[in-house]
């Protein structure tokens, strides 16, 4: 079960793990010998009940609703409200932020590592995570 949850959180979950993870909670439940096993998988279980919609946009749309999950975080800088003044591009520990003094910057994505100092040290705003 814990391989299938790191999957989903990174991005990787499939169709079916859902379903997989509801038979894997059945199948510790009925085989266990104690109550202790028998509640084991209550934690997973009570997740999936309650918050299946957020196991779905996991795994079927590569997005964490709750901004929690730092594989499925996109960082972007609006250019609207970027005033150019390159804080995020000083901050950003792999430099995946280029722009020009005085002029909206850009985050490239295959370089980003979702670290969130871009976010932090902007003062206007213009760093937003999707």
């Amino acid at each position: 079960m814990q391989e299938i949850l790191a999957r989903i959180v990174s991005g990787e979950g499939k169709a079916g793990d859902i379903e997989l993870l509801e038979e894997l909670c059945d199948a510790v439940r009925d085989s266990a010998l104690c109550g202790i096993g028998q509640n084991a998988p209550n934690p997973v279980r009570s997740t999936l009940r309650y918050f299946r919609d957020e196991f779905e946009a996991h795994i079927h749309e590569k997005r964490c609703p709750a901004h929690t999950c730092t594989g499925l975080l996109h960082y972007r800088i609006h250019p609207e409200k970027c005033r150019g003044c390159a804080a995020c591009a000083r901050n950003c520990p792999v430099y995946a932020i280029s722009g020009v003094v005085k002029e909206p910057h850009e985050i490239d994505p295959s370089s980003c590592i979702r670290c969130g100092q871009c976010m932090a040290s902007c003062k206007f705003g213009a760093v937003t995570v999707e």
